[in-house]
């Protein structure tokens, strides 16, 4: 049972003038939970431990899909297959963060792996932040919280100043390295997002730059803003899977330009691997007996319930839960359905007294740095609520 501590909210005004604009959904309800989900220190300790673990299997996953190509197995677009090899190869395109979606890990429920969402992951805003203003709203201990985001992006930003030697270009300019950041105009929720991690960037100590998505020029010697400024590293917020579907002439550019050494893009491309929700059919594959991974498959899984999902795709949409005689019990539509399917067993969420289910997301920069929920039903969507925690 998930235990739940009543907070004083923070009001609209007080949200907005942080930059947090999304607060109510579409139907007028509050996006952000006005309870925060109690959690022990070894509770935390244990999602530390598991999105550490979860990670490096990850890793080993992705390094058997290049070596044995399985990139259609993923669906992985055709004309990202090189830039994804060519962005594994050397270390300098560095993974900068994600989010893993967890089931259990409260009140001795075994944690399981639902998803990596590796790219574009969201909420990085509201963990970041607002559980800490949470907190401080209601006289509570800052500190009393597994959230160690913040600090822990600006370190992987710093990271990338250590790679220097074995990157091999641009070292006459090393000094004035400059990371461009964008996202697409008119999404508040991403921009603000994107700013967030430019701030972290700049502490770090990098000359950042904000541009929207659709103003930065792209040519085979580099990545420019629209003055015509030069970029050694540009962070999008924009899925790769959507690059290569979507706008095939911007990644064979984008491939051009990493293959060449022009400019360094973050998150890296071979991140779409851990994206695709087939690594997990792999990984499941190479680490049977693992306590994290949940079987999955890319055929239906016999005289179980499981969840039909397809490789690619957001917030619930086209996911399906499949009972033990094949009857669909629950479902949301979407616009992914032309993707490839994959199968995994079902796990039941933690609940509240009232019976609403509870998604942990566990951010991964380096290392597990950061706990937050996600509050709804079978299938969290985008409707689902975003909830804090404290630790007790």
């Amino acid at each position: 049972m998930i235990n739940l501590k009543k907070l004083n909210p923070l009001d609209d005004a007080t949200l907005e003038e942080l930059g947090f604009t999304w607060h109510t959904d579409s139907d007028g309800t509050k996006y952000i939970n006005d309870e925060l989900v109690e959690v022990t220190k070894t509770e935390a300790e244990a999602y530390y431990e598991a999105g550490n673990e979860i990670y490096d299997m990850f890793v080993e996953a992705a390094e058997y899909v290049i070596k044995n190509n399985l990139f259609f197995e993923l669906g992985i677009p055709f004309n990202l297959i090189e830039t994804i090899k060519k962005s594994w190869e050397n270390d300098v395109h560095w993974h900068i963060y994600g989010r893993f979606d967890l089931a259990g890990g409260i009140d001795g429920k075994d944690i399981k792996l639902i998803e990596f969402n590796a790219d574009t992951p969201t909420s990085l805003f509201e963990t970041t932040l607002l559980q800490w203003a949470l907190l401080k709203q209601n006289n509570m201990d800052e500190e009393k919280q597994f959230n160690n985001v913040y600090d822990a992006i600006s370190q992987n930003f710093k990271r990338l100043v250590t790679l220097e030697d074995d990157i091999g270009l641009f070292e006459e300019r090393y000094d004035g390295w400059k990371i461009l950041f964008s996202s697409v105009e008119g999404n508040d929720e991403e921009e603000a997002t994107t700013r967030l991690l430019q701030q972290m960037a700049t502490d770090a100590g990098f000359n950042t730059s904000f541009e929207y998505l659709q103003n930065v020029k792209f040519h085979e010697n580099g990545i420019f803003d629209a003055n015509d400024n030069q970029y050694e590293y540009w962070f999008k917020l924009f899925p790769w899977e959507d690059i290569g579907s979507d706008e095939p002439e911007l990644a064979t550019t984008l491939g051009n330009i990493i293959q060449n050494q022009k400019a360094i893009i973050l998150n890296p491309a071979y991140t779409l691997l851990f994206q695709s929700k087939g690594i997990m059919k792999i990984m499941s594959d190479l680490f049977p007996d693992s306590p994290y991974l949940l079987k999955t498959s890319f055929e239906p899984l016999e005289g179980i319930k499981q969840v039909e999902k397809t490789v690619f795709g957001r917030e619930g949409a086209n996911t399906k839960i499949i009972d033990a005689n094949g009857n669909v019990v629950e479902q949301i539509d979407g616009p992914y359905d032309n993707y490839k399917k994959v199968y995994q067993e079902y796990v039941d969420f933690n609940k509240d007294k009232e019976g609403a289910k509870y998604q942990a997301g566990v951010f991964f920069a380096y290392e597990s740095c950061g706990l937050s929920f996600r509050k709804g039903s079978e299938i969290m969507d985008n409707m689902s609520k975003f909830v804090g925690h404290v630790l007790v």
